[in-house]
């Protein structure tokens, strides 16, 4: 009989989390869109109100969202974030971790979610992974945003983990970009999202997502090494993070 009623208000708060999600969401569409779409000197309106939207989901829904290492980011610097990618729960705390505006590199399939999809054609870099024009295409966008001293968000495995192991092998695109751009590349990571929403489910569950934050890695030491090296060597930054934030 427990099983039953635990079963039933799981189901009940999955229908909660959507109506949370959606509502807001539509309450500040004008928000976010507007900004952005006036000029990237209006951009930082727009992130603020994500970043709004994203505390009023972590506290109605009961996932909060512990951030570490937060003075690691300087306000008035841009960087190349690295993030792993373990639920579609990792946005919010990712939102809420940056203090300033970005750029997040996102897949065209995101464009299908209703009104989401509206809000990432606008906030993010998008990319089909499918065709190599697409993908040379936004490496060009992302470039011209560091130049224009707007950060950029990557996530360097790709997709959302759907392994057991830590993380999965990153991909080349973030640190060709550090190499010819000489931006600072900041780590981090999300822990427990994925537990809490396994990827591909719907089976969404409350608890604490921690978001750590590493130290920014400086082009001075990075600049000597070839992509592959500066690839393992976030790698295991980001994998480091995540066994220490996790104990």
């Amino acid at each position: 009989m427990g099983g039953i009623f635990k079963t039933i208000a799981l189901k009940l708060y999955m229908v909660w989390v959507l109506l949370v999600f959606t509502s807001f969401l539509l309450i500040f569409f004008p928000f976010i869109i507007i900004p952005v779409l006036l000029g990237e000197r209006f951009g930082s309106i727009s992130y603020f109100v994500l970043r709004l939207w994203s505390l009023i989901f972590s506290v109605l829904t009961f996932i909060p969202y512990e951030i570490r290492g937060k003075e690691n980011i300087d306000r008035k610097a841009s960087y190349i974030f690295t993030s792993n990618h373990t639920s579609f729960l990792d946005a919010p705390g990712i939102a809420m971790s940056i203090p300033m505006q970005f750029r997040p590199l996102g897949k065209k399939e995101l464009l299908k979610i209703p009104v989401f999809g509206i809000v990432v054609k606008n906030v993010c870099v998008i990319v089909d992974r499918s065709s190599s024009e697409s993908r040379k295409q936004s490496i060009k966008e992302m470039k011209k945003l560091l130049r224009k001293a707007i950060s950029i968000l990557i996530f360097p495995e790709g997709t959302q983990n759907r392994t057991g192991e830590i993380l999965n092998p990153f991909y080349n695109g973030a640190f060709r970009i550090a190499l010819d751009t000489e931006q600072p590349i900041l780590p981090m990571v999300a822990i427990g999202a994925g537990r809490l929403l396994p990827p591909g489910s719907l089976n969404i569950r409350p608890g604490k997502v921690i978001m750590a934050i590493g130290k920014p890695i400086p082009a001075s030491e990075y600049q000597d090494l070839t992509i592959e090296e500066l690839r393992e060597k976030v790698f295991g930054i980001m994998k480091k993070l995540i066994e220490d934030n996790q104990k």
